[in-house]
């Protein structure tokens, strides 16, 4: 089963390296990020790892909950963080999901068949606090993310699900944004973007970011 936007994103419990979770709970009414590795001591999956335990205070501020995921046990997980640790000069902070059934996996159509039959492909699942889906990013395990553009997406979601604005191409947190083609009436235009607003074109229209 495919995971799409808006979908509800699928409960589950399931063993980690700090003990079982339900994902639910360890959400709570947070934003959350669920990401898959291929496999256990891979070193890709080190790095990417290492540097979502530097970047955690990053999440921390946004409200945002990080979980990872691989398919082997937690067993395994216990001894790979060792190794995250020394190799990335980091602390592991948050948990892994110990997947060796590919119960999650399966779940969230991680494993891509003609992509590997039996390792998952690196996903990305941003969820908000109703527990849709509200980003999905797919990349080959030969290429490691760039966990700076998902705390960037991550900006653009809590921006644009609280104000009537989009964020543009190479949009950063500061930047301007632009206002949603919906609003039209110059009186709520006015009492929701005070700042005022540059109508390039008649749906171009662009503002300074409404929460800075």
């Amino acid at each position: 089963m495919s995971i799409r936007l808006g979908d509800k994103a699928p409960d589950f419990t399931q063993e980690s390296s700090e003990g079982k979770i339900n994902f639910y709970d360890y959400l709570g009414d947070s934003w959350g990020i669920l990401f898959s590795h291929p496999k256990d001591f891979t070193p890709v999956c080190t790095t990417e790892l290492g540097e979502v335990a530097k970047l955690k205070s990053e999440f921390d501020k946004r409200g945002v909950k990080v979980l990872g995921l691989s398919v082997d046990p937690s067993s395994a997980h216990a001894e790979w963080i060792k190794d995250i640790n020394e190799t990335q000069n980091t602390e592991m902070n948050f948990p892994v999901i110990a997947d060796a059934d590919k119960k999650v996996s399966q779940l969230y159509d991680m494993v891509h068949p003609n992509a590997d039959k039996t390792e998952t492909v690196r996903s990305v699942f941003i969820i908000k606090p109703d527990k849709t889906v509200a980003l999905t990013i797919t990349y080959p395990a030969s290429t490691g993310r760039n966990f700076t553009e998902i705390l960037r997406v991550t900006d653009s979601l809590q921006l644009t699900a609280n104000y009537g604005v989009s964020t543009p191409v190479n949009w950063k947190d500061g930047d301007d944004v632009v206002i949603v083609t919906s609003i039209q009436n110059e009186k709520e235009l006015k009492e929701r973007f005070p700042k005022g607003y540059k109508a390039v074109k008649p749906y171009l229209r662009i503002t300074p970011q409404p929460n800075k």
